[in-house]
């Protein structure tokens, strides 16, 4: 993993890692918060397992942006790894991984993207990722009660 590409979000959750893990691996869930502030997602397809894909469509701001999380490694209750685009393969996509941590009674969650390149990094800070990243994360904490 390439530390100079990579950006990191933590939070910790008053829940425990089967309820955070079931809020990222429920199809049913994950589309109801998943997504910055003021975006929603529209499913196209899901299949939420090691080897299966969300192609979806992030909408909001009067944007709509296509994207597809194809799930490379999950362990239940601990990690979800994916590779994420935007479907049309034209571009290297970024690498996921979701870390859940027992911390105390609840879950320390550490989300990683690691970037193509450092121009894709860098323009990812540009739009404000991080910032939107947390509020993703505020919106999993409201959806899960934590």
């Amino acid at each position: 993993m390439s530390l100079a590409r990579t950006m990191t979000l933590t939070r910790r959750f008053e829940a425990p890692c089967d309820v955070v893990f079931a809020a990222w691996t429920d199809p049913k869930a994950i589309p109801l918060w998943f997504g910055p502030e003021g975006f929603h997602c529209e499913t196209v397809e899901i299949d939420l397992r090691e080897g299966g894909h969300w192609i979806f469509d992030m909408v909001g701001l009067g944007m709509r942006f296509q994207n597809r999380h194809r799930y490379t490694r999950i362990v239940p209750n601990e990690r979800i790894e994916f590779l994420m685009d935007d479907g049309d393969d034209e571009a290297a996509p970024m690498e996921v991984t979701v870390l859940m941590t027992p911390e105390g009674s609840g879950t320390r969650l550490t989300h990683s993207v690691v970037f193509p390149s450092l121009d894709a990094f860098q323009a990812a800070k540009d739009y404000k990722a991080e910032e939107m990243g947390q509020t993703t994360l505020s919106k999993l904490a409201a959806f899960i009660g934590g």
